[in-house]
């Protein structure tokens, strides 16, 4: 009688024994949880900037049939000449022009029935130089080339930035401090503090025209717009207090 009595205890005893263990754990649990606790936020920041440097592509180009391809040749490299009267005119120093060689290309004339091959030549014209007013007025002076006969056009007009990688070490430590004040606001409202940062990743760079909002995951460089703005985020994790 009396050790069907004992065992009982010892079970009840055993029964304390592992709750107060499971609790111990878990109380220590909570507790580290709680101490390492962390806010994951985005900060970003925003600065204009005016681009530096300009990139003018012109495009010369002329159709011969096989027969006349030599006469092509000779109205292209007209064109050429009228190219650069405009640009000995305006005083663009000779060491920011590309001249590349023409380039003949086959033409399908699908109406033609088997008659004379047709040849388009192309060939392209690049000035980049630091004065992007300059370079912006003589792309507007291209089309009067036409008065001349030449047939000549831009085909592109691009703008850079050429300090942005110095740029961007400034904006990361400007979006660092935005994503801690972000992160304190939050905290705030829950009674609680940040601490030090956990860790922090940076985004991809933003090069926008003014006033855009299309940005891309894979980052962006606008080169239509002389002006830009330039966006860097930050995500980063706080410790909490």
């Amino acid at each position: 009688m009396q050790d069907s009595k004992f065992i009982p205890a010892i079970v009840i005893a055993l029964a304390l024994i592992i709750s107060a263990t499971v609790f111990g754990s878990f109380y220590y649990s909570a507790q580290s949880v709680t101490t390492t606790d962390t806010l994951s936020v985005t900060g970003s920041t925003k600065v204009k900037v005016t681009s530096d440097k300009a990139k003018l592509v012109i495009s010369l180009s002329r159709i011969a049939l096989a027969s006349t391809l030599a006469t092509g040749y000779g109205e292209i490299a007209a064109d050429l000449t009228a190219t650069r009267d405009l640009l000995t005119k305006e005083k663009v120093d000779a060491a920011t022009i590309t001249e590349n060689p023409v380039v003949v290309n086959r033409m399908y004339d699908y109406q033609n029935n088997g008659g004379e091959l047709k040849y388009e030549l192309t060939q392209s014209v690049i000035l980049q130089a630091d004065d992007v007013n300059q370079i912006t007025a003589i792309s507007k002076k291209i089309p009067s080339l036409a008065a001349s006969g030449a047939i000549v056009s831009v085909q592109s007009l691009e703008y850079y930035y050429s300090k942005l990688p110095d740029l961007r070490v400034s904006l990361l430590t400007a979006a660092v401090k935005d994503a801690a004040s972000r992160a304190a606001k939050i905290a705030e409202g829950t009674g609680r503090k940040i601490g030090n940062v956990q860790s922090a990743s940076s985004g991809v760079v933003q090069v926008l025209p003014p006033n855009s909002i299309e940005v891309s995951d894979y980052g962006s460089y606008d080169t239509s717009s002389i002006e830009k703005e330039v966006m860097v985020t930050v995500k980063a994790s706080f410790r909490l207090q």
